[in-house]
């Protein structure tokens, strides 16, 4: 006789690894280099692009808070599952203290972001 197959929940830290790795190699250096130089150096952009009031109208129109919402949240799942494999990588066989520790971190980060978006009004 057969046994059932085990269910995983591995395919949805994937699926979120994934979408964040896409997010992060097509948004990361275009929000390094827009936040980090552009700006800063006055280079192609108005120095007042990232003032409060402009930055604060983005993220209080509800595309602007899915873009941030979706920046940040996926970026932490990514970063979280590249973590906890990694550990195996240099050796630290990591058990479930690790994957709750990885995931659990970004689930906080997650919810909170959500929070604070919300809680900054349309």
């Amino acid at each position: 006789m057969k046994r059932p197959l085990k269910r995983s929940n591995a395919p949805i830290f994937w699926a979120l690894f994934g979408a964040g790795g896409m997010l992060s190699a097509l948004f990361g250096p275009m929000l390094v280099f827009i936040t980090g130089l552009a700006i800063p150096l006055g280079l192609l952009l108005p120095a007042d692009t990232l003032s409060y009031s402009r930055v604060l109208a983005f993220v209080q129109h509800w595309i602007g808070k899915g873009f941030v919402f979706a920046v940040i949240a996926l970026f932490l799942w990514h970063a979280a599952h590249r973590i906890f494999h990694s550990l195996h990588d240099i050796g630290i066989h990591a058990g479930v203290g690790a994957k709750l520790l990885c995931y659990g971190l970004a689930l906080v980060g997650t919810v909170i972001a959500g929070y604070t978006l919300l809680a900054i009004g349309f």
